[in-house]
């Protein structure tokens, strides 16, 4: 149990001595830091409850607490607002805590198994800026969740089935007609047979082939046709589409570790495809498919429902499984093999109405148990300073690599450190410019839609990723120069600056606690800055290392250490690295 949760407990033991019952007691942070600390609100709630006056019962709860020495300056304000102030004595006890361990400051969940589906990436196409939401908050979702003690897996759910991959190969017919894979004789072994086809040319590939599919109808038939093929396993374009898959599928990793962010399941399209069957004749069973023009539906509205709910497509009319359906063999395979409590899908809010037909279809076959929660966590989209979607100069969509590749631009130009190789300060400033697409990516609420400016989110000043790495590598420069000096215990304050991030550090669980429950990480990104912010303050009113006061420097080199120690952890969940020297 953490500091801050012990406390609020302690509190609500405190009330019912006063003669009060409370059930869930909020221990608030003030928003009159010149009246008290913390503020309790409940006596208008106890006042209904026990037909008495607020006032009354907050003088009789203010009457208890002042029995209790970690309190001072108790005062009521309005009709019954109590507000309290911690001691420093109090405050130093807490921070000691801490000094081996940020245990105590951190509030385990009830074990639940998760899995987030935050990746999407299409085999053959370039990762774009479209997929940089996805994979920023659904990373730091999983991390944060770990923290807290969920076990949680994060899935890749690629895209490898479908028409694309069709018109890929189709393309590379036409650019290789001669291929092994083309030729219904070919007896030899697929895997020795060189493709001259690279990643490179698989981006190329697609945007050509798509052009072609929309002005060519002949064309998109042949692409079908390539789709059933490989789909059905014929035997040449089946290995030619693995091939393609191992190609693209390297290359995707490659850039999801750039932006650090991992996958524990690396599932395509195409894992799901022996669940299809299956699925099929679960809601066949239930006698949930309806025939609509020669296509299969299922109805998912409901009689309160406000809104238009079209029924979600199951089989098109040409009898083929559509994306939706693909998506309902996703959650029996994540039950039959996972057995997860809960499913989060981390997607633009563009899906939003795509999910509520899925989950709805998903509880009508009961395909998961009532008590698996499914959610959708939708998120707003990245723009340009002309507030439109972010985009290459020449009006495309920007690839993942290219934002990469800009921002690291901007991010060189600012590390001035003489003592590094040019080596060195090219692997800092990606760590750099990583921080920063990540960390302004992670800065508003999850659903709000953003303007990136790299110029402004590049800076080691505000409120940006450079800022903080900057500013945790000075702590950790701090401590080693210190490593002499003792540094486990506080003994003493100097400054309110001190206070300030003592009671900064205590509120860390809850933070923790609300990032979780909105789905949404701008609470941390808040926190950290502030907390960081405290800290260079306090830095910038005291020469650390040549204290002469022993005691004071020892309580400032662990309060040092416990601040660095909550940056770290905090960055890691948003998964943002931290490089040796900026």
């Amino acid at each position: 149990m953490s500091i801050i949760k012990e406390l609020t407990e302690d509190i609500k033991k405190i009330v019912k001595k006063a003669g009060y019952e409370v059930e869930n007691l909020v221990l608030e942070t003030s928003n009159r830091p010149d009246l008290g600390q913390y503020q309790i609100n409940d006596a208008m709630n106890l006042a209904r409850t026990y037909h008495k006056n607020p006032r009354e019962i907050a003088e009789d709860i203010v009457k208890e607490l002042e029995k209790d020495n970690r309190f001072t300056n108790l005062n009521i304000a309005g009709p019954g607002f109590i507000n309290i102030t911690l001691t420093n004595d109090y405050l130093i006890d807490c921070l000691n805590k801490l000094t081996t361990s940020l245990d105590d400051i951190i509030d385990k969940k009830e074990k639940k198994k998760v899995i987030i589906d935050y990746g999407g990436a299409n085999v053959s196409k370039a990762l774009h800026v479209g997929h940089l939401r996805s994979a920023n908050i659904g990373e730091a979702l999983k991390r944060l969740a770990k923290t807290l003690g969920y076990e949680v897996l994060g899935d890749a759910h690629l895209g490898d089935f479908g028409r694309p991959l069709g018109m890929v190969i189709k393309e590379i017919q036409e650019l290789h007609p001669g291929l092994p894979y083309f030729d219904p004789n070919y007896t030899g072994d697929y895997s020795e047979i060189v493709l001259p086809i690279t990643n490179e040319d698989l981006e190329k590939i697609y945007p050509i082939a798509s052009q072609k599919a929309k002005n060519d109808e002949e064309y998109l038939n042949e692409v079908r046709q390539i789709t059933n093929k490989f789909q059905n396993k014929e035997k040449g374009y089946y290995e030619l589409w693995k091939k393609i898959v191992e190609i693209s599928k390297s290359d995707i990793k490659k850039t999801y570790d750039n932006i650090n962010t991992d996958f524990e399941i690396w599932n395509g399209e195409s894992d799901e495809a022996e669940y299809l069957k299956e699925t099929k004749e679960i809601f066949e069973k239930k006698e949930l498919l309806k025939e609509s023009d020669g296509a299969k539906i299922v109805e998912v509205k409901k009689e309160e429902d406000n809104a238009p709910m079209p029924p979600l497509m199951f089989l098109n009319s040409n009898h083929t499984y559509t994306y939706a359906t693909t998506d309902l063999a996703t959650i029996l395979d994540r039950k039959k093999n996972y057995n997860p409590d809960e499913i989060w899908y981390v997607t633009d809010d563009r899906q939003s109405l795509h999910f509520e037909q899925v989950f709805r279809a998903a509880r009508l076959a009961n395909l998961v148990d009532e008590k698996v929660n499914l959610e959708h966590i939708p998120y707003g989209t990245m723009n340009g300073k002309d507030g439109k979607p972010f985009k290459t100069r020449d009006g495309g969509v920007m690839s993942l690599k290219e934002l990469i590749k800009l921002v690291n631009e901007e991010t060189i130009k600012k590390i001035n450190n003489d003592t590094m190789s040019e080596e060195e300060k090219k692997d800092i400033s990606k760590t750099v410019a990583i921080a920063a697409i990540k960390y302004a990516d992670l800065v508003p609420f999850r659903t709000t839609d953003y303007i990136f400016e790299i110029d402004k989110f590049s800076e080691i000043e505000g409120k940006t990723g450079p800022y903080l790495l900057y500013s945790t590598i000075r702590m950790k420069s701090l401590l080693e120069k210190s490593k002499d000096l003792p540094k486990n215990k506080i003994t003493k304050f100097k400054t309110n600056t001190e206070t300030d991030i003592t009671l900064q550090i205590l509120n860390l669980p809850l933070v923790l606690d609300k990032s979780l429950e909105l789905k949404s990480l701008n609470e941390i990104t808040e926190y950290l800055f502030k907390l960081t912010s405290l800290y260079n303050k306090f830095y910038s009113e005291n020469k650390i290392l040549t204290e002469e006061d022993s005691e004071l420097q020892e309580s400032w080199l662990a309060l040092t250490s416990i601040v660095y120690s909550i940056n770290n952890l905090l960055l890691d969940i948003l998964s943002i690295k931290v490089p040796e020297k900026m």
